[in-house]
């Protein structure tokens, strides 16, 4: 008998509906992950923001235009800039050269592993960061970019000082794009 409570108590508690037609209490949110104390956050590649905010904007030969949208400073320190790359010229493209001129990046073919900040008030270079295997924490355009096309990119690096919020966004033979990073440590 103590059995079959205990189950009955534990389906009851686990089943319910599917929240379909039954109201959400007041500041609960149905989509939020259930925390576990054992579980670590899975990674997550950051999306450029559903705003229209341009930071800045270069535009490169044959068409090519990088347009920066947000420069993040996250709590882990480091600084995630977001945007997109648009190819608007009549010829197909493959950013072979974004990829920098470091031999421990060149795996990283057609992505933004050359890009880098630069803090001239600082002088400082900030170059993106990678992880053990030489794989640059950035977008990769697999496929190159059709005529008239654009893509999304994130590039991340370490975070300048605290104090520093204004630097150059530089990759490749494109003009530097002068960004102001937002957010805290």
């Amino acid at each position: 008998m103590v059995i079959t409570t205990g189950l009955a108590l534990a389906v009851a508690g686990c089943g319910g509906d599917s929240g379909a037609g039954s109201p959400t209490p007041k500041g609960a949110n149905p989509s939020a992950p259930t925390k576990h104390p054992d579980q670590k956050p899975k990674a997550t590649t950051p999306e450029v923001p559903a705003g229209d905010a341009v930071l800045a904007e270069v535009k490169g030969g044959d068409g090519h235009t990088l347009t920066i949208n947000s420069a993040v400073r996250d709590a882990g320190g480091f600084v995630t800039v977001s945007g997109k790359v648009t190819n608007s010229g009549t010829k197909f493209w493959t950013p072979n050269d974004w990829s920098g001129d470091e031999k421990e990046l060149n795996g990283n073919a057609a992505s933004m592993a050359g890009a880098s900040l630069v803090d001239k008030v600082g002088k400082k270079k900030y170059l993106i960061l990678r992880d053990t295997d030489g794989r640059c924490l950035c977008t990769k355009f697999s496929g190159g970019f059709p005529a008239n096309s654009e893509k999304t990119f994130f590039a991340q690096f370490p975070a300048p000082p605290a104090g520093t919020s204004k630097v150059d966004f530089q990759i490749a033979d494109m003009p530097p794009a002068a960004i102001e990073i937002s957010g805290s440590e």
